[in-house]
């Protein structure tokens, strides 16, 4: 009888485990889900990144400092009903968002390019898993990046443990990258600060 019951025990003790990772991933799918049927994310990873800008867009309003701090955003990025208010991409490829130009301040860097070139592979053909961190470092596959301050409210909802991102070149601001969620499909300037 007391074999019997250690070895309930013991299944009952490694199944928690497995019950608890099987509802995470299960809410996981369940977010992708949701942002499939807004015609973002939902695991999508677009086939190349943004064109450059052509001109910069009317601001209504500079209220957002470059610093490390959450501020509020005068600008809108949702153009569809249940899109997210980030810079984000289509199902069909069209980036949103990234219009400003070159002469944007935001993403002005002293020193581009000052920790060297990513050279880990862009676009599709590349998704990386996060590995750690959070918006002011994080990494994968050895290589370190730092979310551009201007577009820290941009990553609350990013799992830095976690979620696929895909690297794009920024075609506009030199010395920043494209960091492409594809679980959200929600993107952010990032500065590659080197590898390990």
């Amino acid at each position: 009888m007391k074999n019997v019951v250690a070895l309930l025990t013991l299944l009952l003790a490694l199944s928690v485990p497995t019950f608890l990772l099987a509802r995470g991933a299960g809410a996981q799918r369940g977010g992708q889900q949701r942002s499939s049927a807004r015609d973002v994310g939902g695991g999508h990873v677009p086939a190349h990144g943004p064109a450059p800008a052509r001109s910069a867009p009317p601001r209504a309003s500079e209220n957002r400092a470059q610093e490390a701090r959450p501020q509020e955003n005068a600008r809108s990025f949702r153009d569809k009903p249940n899109h997210p208010e980030a810079p984000h991409v289509h199902h069909n490829d069209t980036w949103v968002g990234h219009d400003s130009g070159r002469d944007d301040p935001h993403y002005r860097i002293d020193h581009p390019w000052e920790h060297g070139h990513f050279t880990g592979g862009f676009g599709r053909g590349h998704v990386y898993r996060l590995g750690g961190g959070d918006r002011e470092r994080f990494w994968f596959g050895g290589f370190y990046f730092g979310v551009a301050p201007y577009d820290y409210d941009y990553t609350s909802d990013w799992l830095w443990d976690g979620d696929r991102i895909v690297i794009y070149e920024d075609p506009d601001h030199d010395g920043w990258y494209l960091a492409y969620n594809s679980r959200l499909g929600t993107y952010v300037h990032v500065q590659y600060l080197g590898p390990r």
